[in-house]
């Protein structure tokens, strides 16, 4: 019975570790294949940065890694969203033309909303005179 608990366990901690490889490969399709995502985990990096350098509080980095992992994420999203509706309409229709714009458009409010954010937080630290 207890050597049947250790293969369990085992076996658990295998599908576990599948599961995270499938997760990062996943991450790492999306950044060698699509543009908007590169260009999310640059400006994630330079704020990752700015928070280093600047010693910024913990209530504050919460909100940042907060607004950088959803912005990510939604552009997760939109890949693949994007990547559905082509191969279910992959001829050009109004309602894949729209679903693909509005989920861009989120990306972008997402990101737009995150900068405002990041300028709020670092201002007080970069002009502090």
């Amino acid at each position: 019975m207890y050597d049947n608990n250790i293969v369990m366990i085992l076996l658990s901690i295998g599908k576990l570790l599948r599961s995270f490889h499938y997760a990062f490969r996943g991450i790492w399709r999306s950044f060698l294949r699509e543009q908007n995502f590169r260009i999310g985990i640059f400006f994630s990096l330079i704020i990752v940065f700015l928070m280093v350098y600047y010693e910024v509080v913990v209530w504050e980095k919460v909100i940042l890694i907060l607004t950088i992992v959803v912005g990510l994420i939604l552009e997760l999203f939109n890949t693949v969203l994007e990547k559905i509706v082509n191969i279910l309409k992959p001829r050009s229709h109004p309602y894949a033309e729209a679903i693909k714009d509005m989920m861009a458009g989120s990306v972008l409010l997402a990101f737009a909303g995150g900068t405002v954010i990041a300028v709020l937080i670092f201002w007080s630290y970069i002009f502090t005179f």
